[in-house]
């Protein structure tokens, strides 16, 4: 009965302290046909540390095992000797001087950061709605179905203004034909008193009537010249005033005419929805409705208020500019053709006109090639 307790004894002296044995045979298959741990087969040295030719290779099959997202600057490895309980024990957790370990799950972007593609394309959507619905209202009054908001007064002033601007831009043409004919009568003139100048000196029978007729033409291209100098600066003026004051106006009534489609369009959609039955479906879409149509309410407020003011200042503007412009026009062509110089020259003073040097806007030989 002595002989199995010491064998028990010697088993016991054989295993080290704190290591289990497995009593049954199950154990015993289980644990050969798992796989053996790497981490024990890691030598090491007499005081208890990683020999540094296996360090490498056991941090590598480490890193392969770790879950994905936990690398080894963030993991600290720990090996004991034989005589500790924990051997080969891998800790996870904060690296020392190392950054903290990032929290896995979802992303959750803050509110502040917007996404510059959902915004076109919320912008793309709210444009094409705008579209299509100041289109449908476009439809419906060239058809006779849709109502039209109209302020009587401010439509007439706007039609009136139309209508002037094409009766001057008459004036202007013709104004310009006006001058290029008269520049080209002027040019024939000073080449035929040049003419009668050379005659005078080569026929000396005729030198005192060739004089004459040569001393008249110079006189009448230079004229010519005055008159032309006041009637290019009355084209100036009133192509200013034509081209670029009056259509700025106009340009401000077409963005009011737009703001009145828009204006209608909303309108009618929420006279429509007020019409409908009311309920939890249709409670939010005529509150939005009532909220985008009193926005462009306001924008078409704001917009035929900048076109009356406009068309108040146009109309100052445009009689002072072409009371001063008509008294020249009529002043200069009545003293031309009275053959009053002196009246003439005293015109352009008066406008501050000054005439341009016959050639001094030639271009020279070198932009000429």
């Amino acid at each position: 009965m002595s002989e199995p307790r010491n064998e028990s004894t010697t088993l016991d002296e054989f295993h080290p302290a704190g290591e289990e044995v497995q009593s049954d045979s199950e154990g015993g298959a289980m644990a050969q046909e798992s796989p053996k741990n790497s981490a024990a087969e890691i030598p090491v040295t007499s005081n208890g540390q990683l020999e540094d030719s296996h360090e490498h290779s056991f941090n590598r099959d480490l890193k392969r095992s770790l879950p994905v997202g936990l690398g080894l600057s963030e993991t600290k490895i720990t090996s004991h000797g034989f005589d500790s309980t924990k051997e080969g024990v891998v800790e996870a957790g904060p690296f020392p001087g190392g950054r903290a370990q990032q929290k896995s799950g979802p992303v959750v972007l803050a509110d502040e950061v917007k996404n510059p593609a959902m915004e076109k394309l919320e912008l793309v959507r709210k444009w094409s709605l705008n579209t299509y619905k100041c289109t449908r209202q476009i439809i419906s009054e060239k058809l006779g179905r849709g109502s039209r908001t109209v302020d009587l007064e401010l439509e007439a002033q706007i039609d009136i203004l139309r209508d002037n601007k094409k009766k001057y831009e008459n004036i202007l043409k013709l104004a310009q034909t006006l001058s290029t004919q008269l520049f080209q009568m002027v040019h024939t003139q000073r080449q035929l008193g040049d003419a009668f100048a050379d005659l005078s000196l080569k026929s000396l029978e005729l030198h005192e009537e060739f004089g004459y007729n040569a001393d008249t033409q110079k006189l009448l291209a230079k004229n010519g010249e005055t008159l032309l100098g006041a009637i290019n600066f009355f084209i100036a003026n009133v192509n200013t005033l034509v081209n670029k004051t009056i259509e700025d106006t106009l340009l401000t009534v077409k963005q009011y005419e737009s703001a009145r489609i828009e204006y209608d369009a909303y309108r009618t959609d929420l006279e429509e929805l007020n019409l409908g039955p009311r309920d939890a479906n249709t409670l939010p879409k005529i509150e939005q409705s009532q909220q985008l149509f009193q926005v462009h309410k306001e924008k078409y407020d704001k917009m035929r208020n900048d076109v009356s003011i406009k068309l108040k200042f146009l109309e100052e503007n445009k009689v002072k500019v072409l009371h001063n412009q008509l008294v020249l026009f009529h002043n200069a062509i009545a003293a031309y053709f009275a053959g009053n110089q002196k009246q003439l020259e005293q015109t352009l003073k008066q406008f501050h006109i000054k005439l341009k040097t016959p050639g001094a806007d030639a271009p020279s030989w070198l932009e000429e090639q």
